[in-house]
């Protein structure tokens, strides 16, 4: 799938002995991720971080027919090489003695290579990149297999990618081919009667953690140190009445990363991947501690970038999310952030780490790791300046997928709940964290002690936006997302001052998986609880983040779920203004109140009117954007009023 150069040059940064040899299938070359993986050593520091040996294996073919890099001249894969930076080095042929030496000399001279670069830039200190080395082995597809099978050549043709005697049970001829392949590697030779090998090459193989499934790199949870976090309550956003100031929640927690930076320079284990948006996603407070990473040249209009740096900025998804699953998988810390839309680049690197942390967890030998920590900001509802293509929630749909096991989604509303999410996540070990919110002034919500008890339980009542005192309440209005709780709750102040009669019930929920029945995930509230804040029968309108089919998923199985009536993302979007976004996915406060004064039947009666009068809002909201290019006063200056 392309991964595993990211992945090696994750577990070279910040490791100064180590050397990861990453060996490239050409069928793998051809991916979008390889090809960008070559970039690393623009970022790799020979004075503090390890070194990568790439090993790009030409035999030719992938599985039905042959590879670009195969058919290539040597000379025309020099040229790629070498301009991406590297010292190529070709180890060539087909008889296997003289390859395994020509191998073994080209591995001493490239090693060799590696150590005297890092002993130069250790006792002088960095000047420039070097020409790292890498190999570039050409052999023969299915390489000492079956050279043909029922009068068709197969060694050095695709077939050898296959199953080279597919009919091993039911055909003498191909039974024969299998057992004269296995004889030619001449097993009496290297084991004794026993099936253990002779002590004489049972003497060559390493020892101790110099096994290669013993190395403590391969289990990094072994190498684990845990983070120094600062108090998270330190970058508290003071609250003193909901919904009443304005603040940028990410740049609490570029403070916060700050000070982690700060606090774990010397362990030198935490690293912040972002594709060129730090300072865009209100990060930027970092960079009063460190800077971006690179190789190159520094020119004196550049800002904050060094060899040294610890922010890894390069406009690839798949290499931030790569680098970060390389240095979580031995034994380090981080984050990374990117745009909501852009985040479905790397999806499939989120599955597949996923389902791999999922089947180590059946393996009682393996040690934890630090969680996968992915912040998506520049979300899809305020993305209005950007346009359609960068308008689109799906990761969230993406983690939904995996089991409960490793999956957490988490929407916090506003400043101290991200910080208090951010913080249990860096904690965190052996899951997916999925953080959602987005980078613009929103409205604050909820004191830090408040947003600690909110993160703890993972949904809570909103008392103080709700009039259903001490009874049932005619309408829910549910609420996950940081824009749609700004609907939600100026939805049930609407409510309030034009049909008091209505009683109406807010719940905010943080932690997605929540909502889930207990039996499905481990974070999901009992039936008593749910209950407790659904009711068991009452209407529920519910404003999600993402699409709103996966609300429906999450919640099949829990009382009368068809009561539930979800608004979100409807792949409605251009380049508008805020608040027209939530207008046009229906999820406006107008068009909440709407269905909630639809669904509530005991006051019917008095509905159609303010029904009316919602829809004539919507009518003058269409208008106002068109003549004045933005929105109404009313709407982006609202604020909670008793």
């Amino acid at each position: 799938m392309g991964y595993v150069l990211a992945h090696a040059f994750g577990a070279a940064f910040d490791n100064p002995d180590l050397i990861v040899a990453a060996v490239v299938g050409d069928g793998e070359a051809e991916t979008g991720p390889l090809e960008g993986s070559w970039k690393g050593i623009d970022f790799l520091n020979p004075v503090r971080d390890g070194a990568v040996l790439p090993i790009l294996h030409l035999n030719g073919y992938k599985i039905a027919g042959p590879t670009v890099l195969g058919r290539e001249e040597d000379e025309r894969i020099h040229q790629l090489l070498s301009g991406h930076g590297y010292d190529v080095h070709f180890v060539t042929g087909e008889d296997p003695m003289q390859m395994h030496a020509a191998m073994a000399s080209t591995l001493d001279t490239c090693y060799a290579k590696i150590r005297w670069y890092q002993e130069q830039a250790r006792e002088h200190g960095f000047t420039r990149r070097p020409a790292w080395p890498v190999i570039v082995l050409r052999s023969p597809k299915g390489w000492t297999g079956p050279k043909e099978v029922d009068g068709r050549q197969v060694e050095g043709t695709f077939l050898a990618h296959q199953v080279p005697l597919a009919d091993v049970k039911n055909n003498p001829a191909h039974l024969n081919l299998l057992e004269e392949w296995m004889h030619s590697y001449h097993p009496e030779e290297v084991f004794d009667e026993g099936g253990r090998l002779i002590p004489e090459l049972a003497t060559l193989a390493p020892m101790g953690d110099r096994r290669m499934g013993a190395n403590p790199h391969a289990d990094g949870g072994k190498l684990l140190v845990d983070l120094d976090l600062p108090p998270f309550t330190d970058y508290a956003v003071e609250v003193t009445r909901p919904a009443t100031e304005r603040h940028e929640s990410t740049r609490q927690l570029g403070k916060l990363l700050r000070d982690t930076f700060t606090r774990n320079a010397e362990q030198q284990n935490f690293r912040f991947f972002c594709p060129d948006e730090t300072n865009s996603n209100r990060l930027g407070d970092v960079f009063s501690v460190e800077n971006r990473c690179s190789m190159a040249p520094i020119i004196s209009t550049d800002d904050h970038v060094s060899p040294d740096g610890r922010v890894m900025e390069v406009l690839s998804e798949h290499l931030c999310h790569g680098w970060l699953e390389g240095y979580l998988l031995t034994g380090r810390h981080g984050l990374f952030a990117t745009y909501e839309a852009f985040a479905m680049i790397s999806a499939s690197m989120t599955v597949q780490h996923a389902k791999w942390l999922q089947e180590a967890s059946k393996l009682p030998w393996r040690k934890p790791i630090p969680s996968l920590n992915i912040l998506l900001t520049s979300t899809c509802w305020r993305n209005d300046h950007n346009g359609f293509s960068h308008q689109g929630p799906g990761l969230i749909d993406t983690v939904l997928s995996k089991k409960g096991t490793v999956a957490r989604i988490y929407l916090p509303p506003d400043a101290n709940s991200l910080l208090a999410t951010a913080d249990h996540c860096f904690r965190s070990h052996d899951d997916v964290n999925l953080i959602v919110i987005d980078k613009q002034p929103q409205l604050q919500w909820l004191s830090m002690e408040e947003a600690i008890a909110h993160c703890e339980r993972g949904l809570s009542t909103w008392h103080w936006a709700s009039n259903d005192e001490k009874m049932e309440p005619d309408i829910v209005l549910a609420c996950a997302g940081d824009i749609v709780t700004q609907e939600t709750v100026a939805a049930a102040w609407w409510l309030r001052q034009h049909l008091p009669e209505l009683k109406v019930r807010v719940v905010n929920v943080v932690d997605l998986m929540t909502l889930y029945p207990p039996e499905i995930h481990p974070h999901g509230v009992d039936e008593a609880t749910f209950i407790e804040h659904f009711t068991e029968d009452k209407p529920v309108v519910f404003a999600f983040h993402g699409y709103p089919r996966a609300i429906h998923q999450i919640i099949h199985g829990r009382p009368d779920a068809p009561r539930f009536h979800v608004r979100g993302f409807n792949e409605e979007g251009t380049t508008t203004t805020p608040f027209d976004m939530v207008v046009l996915n229906e999820t406006s406060r107008y068009h909440l109140c709407i269905e909630a004064m639809r669904r509530a039947t005991r006051v019917r009666g008095l509905t159609e009117p303010l029904i009316a009068e919602c829809n004539e809002l919507l009518e003058k909201h269409t208008t106002y954007i068109r003549e004045n290019l933005e929105d109404m006063p009313e709407v982006c200056d609202w604020v909670w009023t008793d």
